[in-house]
């Protein structure tokens, strides 16, 4: 796997998916520790692909945010 994600968008996607597991699993609640909306564990998907620099969709269009990484 090349990786094809631009550190920037790298950092958001892992910043993102972070956030939205943490409200999955109410962290960000402001009532203390709950439960958050079950959607929110989408946040797995751009977590997964920010830590490991590739992007399926990406690969499979041809595109590519990482400019020097091509």
């Amino acid at each position: 796997m090349k990786v094809n994600i631009h550190w920037i968008e790298r950092f958001l996607r892992i910043v993102i998916g972070g956030g939205l597991i943490a409200w999955a699993l109410g962290l960000l609640g402001m009532f203390g520790v709950g439960v958050g909306p079950v959607w929110a564990w989408i946040g797995v998907v751009p977590l997964l692909t920010g830590l490991v620099g590739w992007c399926p969709p990406y690969a499979l269009l041809g595109f590519s945010t990482c400019k020097k990484c091509d």
